[in-house]
């Protein structure tokens, strides 16, 4: 079973939150100007999305990090934005109304409430958004199985683990050939999961992971996590013995989570690089 926790809105862990300091700040902008100017196909205007690099401050999505490949950049070229635009479309918190994005009275009620910002937003994200349409794939399997993710990766990452580290725990050994390959499994399992839990700002990546080596990334568990999730598993988080099975490293917990609630839904196939 999964439970949030209401997180107090001065609670600092909130802090860690990309998701949440995007809503905050966007909500902010339109405090001031009134509305978000937006294009005729109803994308954000470059004012806001180059105002919004430079605020979000998002991990992976920095100014910086956006401008080295792009002269400009339009709503599609931020794509953490787009998905928070999105959101806020399908929570009801803004509208399209006369060429901008404001505000509703939903939205307008959480503004300067960030604990109530993350416990309405985060929960919708993760469970009720496609996270697969994002892919370069066709017919992505949708990985839906939030409650052993959640409780395995309680766990795993206590102290930090590797995207290789958790694909093995949640779905065996990748297969291995003469020459390299596109790990699919991996790659759906970060594009729907990990990443998520890193916008939310539940999980942290490392930052010094090379590239896009998922595998090869460090993820741990902010103090979000702790301060908003209430798990099975929090018994067996700290102190989790490690034991061989099934030649995957594997805590006790995790393995016991694995197997009672194992589920068709850990497993991706069917996508071609």
């Amino acid at each position: 079973m999964i439970a949030f926790r209401e997180v107090d809105d001065a609670d600092p862990a909130l802090a860690f939150s990309p998701l949440l300091r995007g809503v905050e700040k966007t909500f902010a902008w339109i405090g001031e100007h009134g509305g978000i100017p937006l294009t005729p196909s109803k994308a954000f205007k470059r004012v806001f999305v180059h105002w919004a690099a430079a605020e979000f401050d998002w991990p992976g999505h920095t100014q910086a990090e956006l401008f080295a490949v792009n002269k400009v950049l339009n709503e599609p070229d931020f794509a953490p934005l787009m998905v928070l635009h999105d959101l806020m479309i399908a929570m009801k918190f803004g509208r399209h109304y006369k060429g901008e994005f404001r505000l509703t009275k939903a939205g307008q009620v959480l503004t300067g409430h960030p604990g109530r910002i993350f416990g309405a937003i985060v929960p919708f994200f993760l469970f009720r958004i496609n996270h697969a349409s994002m892919s370069r794939c066709d017919d992505v399997p949708i990985l839906s199985n939030w409650d052993v993710f959640l409780n395995v990766l309680n766990v795993e990452t206590e102290d930090g683990a590797t995207g290789a580290d958790l694909r093995r725990v949640l779905f065996g050994k990748p297969e291995t050939g003469p020459l390299p390959r596109y790990d699919d499994v991996m790659g759906q399992f970060y594009m729907q999961v990990l990443r998520p839990l890193c916008w939310a700002g539940l999980l942290q990546q490392g930052r010094g992971a090379a590239g896009y080596r998922f595998e090869e990334a460090v993820f741990m568990k902010t103090p979000l996590w702790r301060a908003a999730l209430r798990l099975e598993t929090d018994g067996m988080a700290r102190g989790a013995t490690r034991v061989r099975t099934h030649n995957q490293n594997m805590t006790v917990a995790a393995m016991q989570i694995a197997e009672r609630k194992s589920s068709p839904h850990l497993s991706c196939s069917g996508c071609e690089s």
